[in-house]
């Protein structure tokens, strides 16, 4: 059985009950879906070309920043109205391509602290709005990050939203345990590292809340995580912490599902293939990764320019000859294309590798059998 034979749309963005088949179908097969932050249609395009060649279903995400800038950073968001059309606009944008690509996709957004639940609101407000005329949400999910917030404040409000978004089956992401490092604008390099731990008691309050509510959400709990990479060692990840947490819960309820929640793995760049395995062997169904990408894609574009230095200065008059044209080498759909974008695909097609980027061309072919935790599904 493959993971979408149960998928009532096999390619093309996916909501409600297929998600939650989607996520069902990780734990029993222990695997995650990587979400990849994306902030322009060449990322949105290099991560879905590494999904079809993979042959995975992927989860293309993005954060407040991040739709802001698919927006366009010369407009205004002081009411988050760049954060919100830009969000919108990929939304719309990666609802059109998607299905060219014969995959499942996931479309999320990212991290929505207190400060951005306006941005939060404007996009349910368009979720509504296509789903009285498509009747389903235009986003497969969102997530509230009310980590940084006390923890009743948290749940109440991470429950009222998943009362608004239950009608349209769309899922909600919430935090608890707070996310080192920074993101997005976002800084918890200098927080207690208890924060950093989410503990089982709370794990439970969380599912008993939203379950009686829906059961389209997942839970990002801390167990060390922070955003960003940093020298091995200085971050001290606890991945047995999500066992305890799934049998707490478990044992709670009297439930038959050794995996009764759906984990998110944050802070995923820079870990090791032994950490994911962990995490997702305890019922982890998304791994969030966005640093090592970045920089993929930043690599593939400075290579190509400092390798093209002498074809990039002018635009006629090269090392071949003062009158030779320089145009086939600025054009942006090369050194776009073909160099930031690829890097970022070829990085995307390595899950085994995420602690340390390579400069191989050869794309790693994933399936099952080859038990490498993201991404490894045979259709």
């Amino acid at each position: 059985m493959g993971a979408t034979d149960g998928l009532s749309r096999k390619s093309g963005v996916i909501v409600g009950d297929d998600v939650y088949k989607l996520f069902k179908y990780c734990q029993e097969k222990k695997f995650a879906i990587p979400a990849i932050n994306v902030t322009s249609s060449s990322t949105v395009v290099a991560a879905l070309e590494a999904a079809r060649d993979t042959k995975s279903p992927i989860i293309l995400q993005t954060s407040q920043g991040g739709a802001a800038f698919f927006g366009g950073k010369g407009v205004s968001n002081g009411n988050q109205e760049a954060s919100i059309g830009g969000a919108i606009a990929a939304a719309h944008y990666i609802r059109s391509v998607a299905p060219l690509y014969n995959i499942p996709v996931v479309l999320h957004t990212d991290h929505c602290a207190k400060k951005l639940l306006p941005w939060l609101d404007g996009m349910l407000d368009a979720d509504e709005a296509y789903f009285k005329l498509h009747g389903e949400p235009l986003f497969s999910s969102h997530m509230i990050d009310l980590s940084e917030e006390d923890k009743e404040y948290n749940i109440n409000t991470t429950a009222k939203y998943l009362k608004r978004a239950a009608p349209m089956k769309q899922f909600l992401e919430m935090e608890i345990g707070i996310t080192g490092g920074e993101e997005d604008g976002v800084n918890n390099e200098d927080v207690d590292n208890n924060s950093l731990y989410t503990q089982p008691e709370d794990i439970l309050e969380i599912y008993s809340t939203l379950s009686k509510i829906s059961p389209y959400f997942s839970v990002a709990a801390g167990f060390g995580n922070v955003h960003g990479v940093y020298k091995p060692g200085n971050v001290r990840l606890h991945p047995e912490l999500l066992s305890k947490h799934q049998n707490y819960v478990k044992e709670k309820i009297g439930s038959s599902d050794s995996k009764p929640v759906f984990l998110v793995f944050h802070g995923g760049s820079g870990s090791s293939k032994e950490e994911y395995k962990e995490a997702i062997s305890y019922g982890v169904v998304k791994v969030n990764l966005d640093t090592d990408l970045q920089y993929a894609y930043l690599s593939g574009v400075r290579d190509y320019v400092l390798s093209k230095k002498d074809y990039l200065m002018t635009q006629v008059g090269n090392p071949e000859g003062k009158d030779k044209p320089n145009k086939k080498y600025y054009d942006p759909r090369v050194w776009v294309r073909l160099h930031g974008s690829k890097k970022v695909y070829r990085t995307s097609t390595q899950p085994a590798n995420y602690n340390g980027l390579t400069d191989d061309d050869d794309i790693l072919r994933v399936t099952e059998e080859d038990a490498n935790p993201v991404a490894l599904v045979e259709f």
